[in-house]
């Protein structure tokens, strides 16, 4: 039901922490914890590195294993830099699919106000693009996941406020912080989400201004994950990507038919295109200029699954 108060630390939360380095595949878990040895990320030599590592659902009195986990990691070696987030998923259970319209609201009002909070890096906005008006109106027409979904390509499906987590695992996905290995920081992260979600679930009419917001939900002013620029050679290749991506579409979709480019990049061989298909996982494609036009030619690459313990 809503609108309902509840105590923001008897809400459940889980978050994805990500980093590079490390040793991932040998780091030992807490119970219910899960290292996604499938979600890389990019170390400062532009290789794939490190994982994503995802809570179980807490509670705020249990984020000592936080604190456990991240030191694990530290020890392994691993840490945080530009290509990684953190994003918080909290749970809706109490207040159900009502709950969505409201959030969807406070979003329109606020997610410039969050971002701001959290610092978002200018690298990582594409990984959390804004919640609109036409998203709202389709989903006060024909309540769906897919009215929360944003089009085109699928690293910005999901809405910094992502609401569309409901409908998967009964959350809302707030995906506004930069990457960190920093207990503090990610504690006061993991608050603010909190706070943010309980006082949406209670109704209140939250400010547009970032200091205003943060004192209004009584969250920590600062002391979130700081913003860190990516290297040059990173942008240049997100340019060329950007460039690239609507010559090399229509290719996939004859290619691939439903596939949906996740991003692409120049390798000694071409341009390697990595995609999404719901029935077939990733994809990974060379392409190639011809003088008949762009040819796609299959790479396979076998991905480790998931860990967890």
């Amino acid at each position: 039901m809503w609108p309902l108060l509840i105590d923001w630390r008897n809400i459940r939360f889980g978050a994805e922490i990500e980093f590079i380095g490390g040793d991932p595949e040998r780091t030992p878990l807490l119970p219910g914890w899960v290292m996604s040895l499938d979600e890389r990320q990019i170390d400062e030599a532009g290789e794939p590195s490190g994982s994503e590592l995802k809570t179980p659902p807490l509670l705020w009195a249990e984020r000592g294993q936080i604190r456990t986990m991240l030191g694990r990691l530290l020890r392994s070696g691993a840490t945080a830099n530009w290509s990684c987030g953190l994003h918080v998923h909290v749970d809706l259970a109490a207040w159900g699919e009502p709950v969505i319209a409201p959030l969807l609201a406070a979003a329109l009002r606020t997610q410039d106000a969050l971002q701001a909070l959290l610092q978002t890096s200018a690298d990582r906005l594409i990984y959390c693009p804004p919640t609109t008006e036409e998203m709202a109106k389709l989903y006060a027409a024909k309540p769906s996941q897919e009215a929360l979904r944003r089009q085109g390509r699928p690293q910005s499906h999901r809405c910094g406020i992502n609401a569309a987590a409901w409908f998967d695992i009964g959350t809302v996905e707030i995906r506004y912080a930069n990457g960190s290995l920093d207990y503090d920081e990610i504690a006061n992260t993991v608050e603010l989400c909190l706070r943010f979600v309980a006082a949406v679930g209670a109704g209140a009419e939250l400010p547009a201004d970032p200091a205003r917001l943060a004192a209004e939900l009584g969250a920590p002013p600062g002391g979130y994950p700081p913003a860190l620029e990516a290297p040059r050679w990173y942008r240049e290749r997100m340019w060329l990507e950007e460039t690239m991506l609507p010559v090399l579409a229509p290719h996939l979709e004859r290619f691939h038919p439903g596939a949906e480019l996740l991003h692409l990049f120049p390798v000694a061989s071409g341009l390697l295109v990595v995609a999404e298909r719901p029935d077939e996982g990733t994809l990974r494609l060379i392409a190639r200029p011809t003088e008949a036009g762009w040819e796609l030619a299959e790479m396979r690459v076998t991905v480790p699954a998931s860990v967890s313990k």
